[in-house]
């Protein structure tokens, strides 16, 4: 029965070991960012704002009856103009930091991406460059506006600065069409059906690959390069085209009676939508099948 339960797993898409490892160097580069961007916020908070300098140094004690304890009466703290620069200059080195951190995430994730069944993991995976970028500056932009010592002009500029560059890095940090495990499984999974093997062709430009290498496409006078659906990631390409009908007539390759229909299906898991089913080519002939894949058995 176990044996039985290993042979139903899917054969899910895998990264090669040089995407994993590019992966994870692009993740311990942006954590590293990241850590700098948070380091720097708390150098903003603790020291940066906590600046001041007095005017009217010839003031007199008093003692508030109130506390008992003396006071300074005729001197007047004010947020010190270098002080106030290098808060703005801060503000931009954390959103550059943050930032870079956020595309190089986005990155490994494009090599080594994680499943979307896994909820929780998938958003905090995908979204975590924006997270971070929320993280960085709110606490900062708070306390600028309750900084006692800035004066109206500073508290609007530097509030004005963060808030715009904040902006900026959470956006860039949000991954609006992240990839998923799934989505690289279907392409593989119709690359094998539709060819009978795991390879397909790319460029160096552009974002797909493609079924075979005398496709219009291609013909840019880059090296013609063919390797595996993950080698192809690795490469950059991260989805297979919807365009391989014609590729496969222009290669005279049997085309699937139901092509579009496995078009449509691709085109809604490369979309996200990955719960969708992948329909199985339906050849004219049988004998045009390049590999016979049968179905799993039902679960018991």
């Amino acid at each position: 029965m176990a044996q039985q339960e290993d042979n139903a797993r899917p054969a899910d898409w895998t990264p090669t070991a040089a995407a994993k490892k590019k992966a994870t160097t692009f993740r311990w580069i942006a954590g590293a960012l990241w850590a700098l961007a948070i380091v720097g916020e708390a150098v903003g908070i603790f020291w940066l704002l906590r600046q001041r300098e007095f005017v009217g140094d010839d003031g007199t004690l008093v003692r508030d009856p109130g506390t008992g304890l003396l006071q300074e009466q005729g001197v007047t703290a004010h947020f010190p103009q270098w002080a106030f620069i290098a808060l703005l200059a801060l503000l931009v080195v954390i959103a550059a930091l943050s930032i870079t951190g956020s595309v190089l995430w986005k990155k490994a994730n494009r090599l080594d991406p994680a499943r979307k069944s896994d909820t929780v993991r998938f958003f905090v995976q995908n979204q975590l460059g924006a997270i971070i970028a929320v993280v960085a500056f709110l606490p900062l932009i708070i306390l600028v506006f309750l900084n006692k010592d800035m004066d109206k002009g500073q508290k609007t500029t530097a509030g004005i600065v963060g808030i715009v560059l904040a902006a900026l890095a959470v956006v860039l940090g949000i991954d609006f069409d992240p990839p998923s495990v799934e989505q690289y499984t279907a392409d593989q999974s119709a690359v094998i059906q539709l060819l009978g093997k795991d390879e397909v062709v790319w460029v160096d430009g552009g974002e797909v690959y493609h079924v075979c290498d005398e496709v219009s496409a291609i013909q840019t006078g880059s090296e013609i390069r063919t390797g595996t659906t993950a080698e192809a990631v690795e490469a950059g390409k991260i989805r297979l085209t919807l365009q391989f009908p014609s590729e496969l007539r222009a290669c005279d390759l049997a085309v699937p009676e139901n092509a579009d229909e496995i078009t449509e299906a691709l085109r809604a898991i490369q979309g996200g939508q990955v719960d969708t089913p992948l329909p199985a080519p339906v050849w004219a002939d049988p004998a045009d099948a390049p590999i016979e894949v049968e179905d799993a058995a039902p679960a018991e």
